[in-house]
């Protein structure tokens, strides 16, 4: 399974700005509001805070991985955001994030959920590839980075 399969240039977003982790998670939520693999965005939007409420999800590393099994969606979504200014996300280095990667399922599908997670932390604790994709201009050259490193 490739986290290149998952992205879509619509689902990335190099110019995040925000202030807080609340609203990072808002904004990128709103980028899917209407793609089809969205049953319902309030609902998304919802479990992904209740899960952050569980415990951060700042892994450290200026990287974020808000994620929720949720009914608010048919599949597998992905999304990526860079923010212009690194937010708080109480990380578990108390670092401030620059890059979050956010994934919702549906309840049902804990297997991809689990593989995705796990294959996405392993590539971003390469600091050569973090910076890269730190670096990456766009969309698409974001996607050409996790093509690269995947092959």
């Amino acid at each position: 399974m490739k986290i290149s399969d998952f992205l879509q240039e619509k689902r990335i977003n190099v110019q995040l700005s925000v202030s807080t982790k609340e609203e990072a998670i808002q904004a990128m939520v709103a980028m899917i509001k209407d793609d089809a693999e969205v049953v319902n965005a309030d609902v998304f939007l919802k479990d992904l805070m209740d899960r952050e409420e569980l415990g951060t999800t700042g892994i450290g590393l200026g990287l974020a991985l808000p994620h929720a099994r949720t009914d608010g969606v048919r599949g597998l979504v992905l999304l990526i955001g860079r923010l212009v200014t690194p937010v708080d996300f109480k990380s578990l280095d108390d670092q401030p994030v620059s890059l979050i990667f956010l994934m919702g399922t549906p309840k049902n599908d804990v297997q991809n959920y689990l593989k995705v997670l796990a294959h996405l932390t392993r590539l971003l604790k390469k600091e050569v590839f973090r910076n890269t994709l730190l670096h990456a201009k766009d969309s698409s050259e974001i996607i050409g980075c996790f093509n690269r490193e995947e092959s």
